[in-house]
């Protein structure tokens, strides 16, 4: 299984960046994929999750309203759009996948077997 992040940059306050993650490997219908993102000195921490197949979506409080993820299943891709970037978005944000999950457990880095390489944002105030 291998995941491709891409799409981080620099933006300023306000601005919008969408990040992509391509799978490859295997099938993913009944995969969770998630965001996670993690900036200098501190933990990893999650950001949004979608169940493959469902399509049910989940997201941290510091997100939600302004980042939405979404997969596209003909591209085995998932996407985060993140609107209204604030400096404390900025970080390396990291996609990855869980074969098997409950909701109870899919905020936690450890619940993921794979992962992507990372890609940076940085939001400029």
């Amino acid at each position: 299984v291998q995941l491709q992040a891409s799409g981080g940059g620099l933006v300023q306050a306000g601005g919008s960046l969408r990040l992509s993650c391509a799978a490859s490997g295997r099938t993913f219908s009944n995969y969770a994929m998630g965001w996670f993102r993690q900036a200098p000195g501190k933990e990893r921490e999650f950001v949004a999750a979608v169940r493959w197949s469902a399509g049910t979506t989940y997201y941290a409080d510091s997100v939600k309203g302004r980042f939405t993820i979404s997969r596209d299943n003909a591209k085995n891709t998932v996407y985060l759009q993140m609107n209204s970037l604030k400096p404390e978005d900025t970080a390396v944000y990291y996609c990855a996948g869980a074969p098997r999950i409950i909701a109870t457990t899919l905020r936690l880095p450890s619940s993921y077997d794979y992962w992507g390489q990372g890609t940076l944002v940085t939001v400029s105030s």
